[in-house]
C-alpha cells in the first residue's frame, strides 16, 4: 500500500475495505484536546430534537479472557496471532432461544462457508460438512445440543473484546421526487468504474482503486459535496428520494435499510458501491473540536446536531466524503458481507482475517444485551481486528435504541468445527 501511494496521488483513491457497510457511527474514540485557536461550543441537545435515545445499558459481569502468551506484535491473522482452547460449549450459560436463533442463522450461512475462503488461517471448507449437514434437520427444541455436539470453542490471542451495534433503519422515503421527499437516493453510475492493482503489478495484488475516466486519466470520483452540489443530478440514477437528509447520512453509514413510503408501503434498499473515498467518522470529528461530549457521540446524539442547524449539520456531513451508493432489495434482507441475509439479535460483523465468516461467536461482555451466541456473517469498515465486533439488532425503534448506544467490553470465544479444532491444538 505505501509502495503504490506516489502512483496514486492525484488519482483515484484505493478502495477502502469496508465490506458491506461503512464504519458504525457508535466506534468514535474518546475525544482529544481541542485544536488550536478554536472555541469549543459542546452542543447541547433540546429535549424536542431528540430522533430516538439510546437505550439504558444493562450491565454485566463478563467472563475474563483465558490466560494467554503476547501475541506476535506481526499478526495479522487469527492463526498467527496465536489460537488456545477453551472451555466445553454446556459451561457458557448459553440461553435456549439464543441456539434456537443462532442455529437458524448458522443454517443460512452453510451453503457459502462449506466454499468461502477462509482468510484467517482457522478453517478449510470441509470442517463445516459435518455440522451444516447435522443442521439441515436437527430440531431447534434441542438446539444447544448441536453446537455442543459439533463445535469447540477457541480464544484468539488475548480474548479481549470490544462490541458495538448497528440495525437496519427505516427512514420516510418516496419512490418519485414530491413535496417533502427531495434527497436523492442514487444507484450505482456507469462511469464509477473499479481497478485491479494486481493486474499490472504482483507488488499491488489485493488492492483496488475506484474512480472514473477524465479523458484519458483515471480520476477521483466525485465525493459527497460534490454530489449534494448536483453532480450527479439529471442522469436518471434516482431510484428513491429520502425526506431528512441527515436521516439518510445515518442509513448510509448502516449501509442499508427501509424506506417507509407515503401509502405506508416499505421499500427495501441495499449497498451496492461506494465512491471510493475514505470514510470519515463525524462523531470524531465533532468530539476533537469539542461540539459535542463524550456523552453527546451516540448516533442518536449527532442526528440531533445535525439537524438543530441544517446549514451547519450539511457541512458537517460534507467532510465525510465517502458515498454510498443502492439497490432496491427485493428478496430477504439486509445482505451481509457473505451475500446472505442477515439476522436480528443473532448475526454480527466481524474481521475476516480473525474469524471465518460463518463460524458462532460466544460474546460475554459489560453490558448484558449482546452477550451470548451469535453467527459472524457480516463485515464493517471498522470492524478490525481480533475480537472486535458489529452486533446487528434488526429493525425498529428497539433495535435502533440498542444499537446507537452499543459499546460494550468483556472477552470473546469462538466455536469452531471439531475438526478444525483438533488440526490447530493437537493436543486437545
Amino acid at each position: 500500500m505505501i509502495a503504490a501511494l506516489p502512483l496514486l496521488a492525484g488519482c483515484a483513491s484505493v478502495i477502502p475495505d469496508t465490506g458491506s457497510r461503512p464504519a458504525p457511527a457508535t466506534s468514535a474514540p474518546a475525544p482529544t484536546p481541542t485544536r488550536p485557536g478554536a472555541t469549543p461550543r459542546p452542543y447541547q441537545p433540546r429535549p424536542s430534537e431528540t430522533g430516538g435515545v439510546a437505550a439504558r445499558p444493562i450491565p454485566a459481569t463478563p467472563r475474563a479472557a483465558l490466560p494467554t502468551a503476547a501475541v506476535p506484535a506481526d499478526a495479522t491473522t487469527a492463526a498467527t496471532s496465536g489460537v488456545i482452547a477453551g472451555p466445553d460449549f454446556a459451561s457458557l450459560g448459553v440461553t435456549a432461544q439464543q441456539a434456537v436463533t443462532a442455529l437458524a442463522a448458522f443454517r443460512i450461512s452453510c451453503p457459502s462457508v462449506q466454499r468461502r475462503a477462509d482468510v484467517s488461517g482457522l478453517t478449510q471448507g470441509a470442517d463445516w460438512t459435518e455440522s451444516c449437514n447435522a443442521a439441515k434437520n436437527w430440531s431447534d427444541g434441542d438446539a444447544s445440543a448441536f453446537f455442543a455436539r459439533y463445535f469447540g470453542t477457541v480464544q484468539v490471542g488475548a480474548g479481549t473484546a470490544f462490541v458495538t451495534g448497528y440495525y437496519e433503519p427505516e427512514i420516510a422515503g418516496s419512490r418519485t421526487k414530491r413535496a417533502g421527499y427531495d434527497v436523492p437516493i442514487y444507484r450505482r453510475p456507469a462511469d464509477l468504474v473499479d481497478v485491479d492493482l494486481g493486474q499490472f503489478s504482483d507488488e499491488l495484488k489485493g488492492k483496488t482503486i475506484r474512480g472514473r475516466v477524465e479523458g484519458s486519466k483515471l480520476g477521483q470520483y466525485y465525493d459527497r459535496a460534490a454530489i449534494e452540489s448536483g453532480a450527479l443530478e439529471g442522469r436518471g440514477l434516482e431510484i428513491a428520494y429520502a425526506a431528512d437528509a441527515a436521516e439518510f447520512f445515518f442509513l448510509q453509514v448502516q449501509g442499508s435499510g427501509r424506506l417507509r413510503l407515503p401509502d405506508g408501503g416499505i421499500m427495501r434498499i441495499g449497498y451496492d458501491t461506494q465512491n471510493g473515498r475514505g470514510y470519515v467518522g463525524i462523531g470524531k470529528l465533532l468530539l476533537d473540536r469539542g461540539e459535542l461530549q463524550r456523552g453527546q457521540a451516540s448516533m442518536q446524539g449527532i442526528l440531533d446536531y445535525l439537524r438543530a442547524d441544517p446549514v451547519r449539520g450539511a457541512a458537517v456531513m460534507n467532510e465525510n466524503p465517502s458515498w454510498v451508493f443502492f439497490r432496491e432489495l427485493t428478496g430477504p434482507g439486509p445482505l451481509g458481507a457473505m451475500g446472505l441475509p442477515v439476522t436480528g439479535r443473532a448475526s454480527v460483523a466481524a474481521d475476516p482475517k480473525y474469524v471465518p465468516l460463518g463460524a458462532p461467536v460466544f460474546l460475554s461482555l459489560d453490558r448484558a444485551e449482546p452477550n451470548g451466541l451469535w453467527i459472524a456473517q457480516d463485515t464493517g469498515g471498522a470492524i478490525k481486528g481480533a475480537n472486535r465486533f458489529d452486533s446487528f439488532w434488526g429493525a425498529g425503534e428497539d433495535a435502533r435504541a440498542i444499537a446507537g448506544g452499543m459499546a460494550a467490553r468483556g472477552s470473546a470465544l469462538l466455536l469452531l468445527p471439531r475438526a478444525s479444532i483438533a488440526r490447530l491444538i493437537p493436543a486437545r
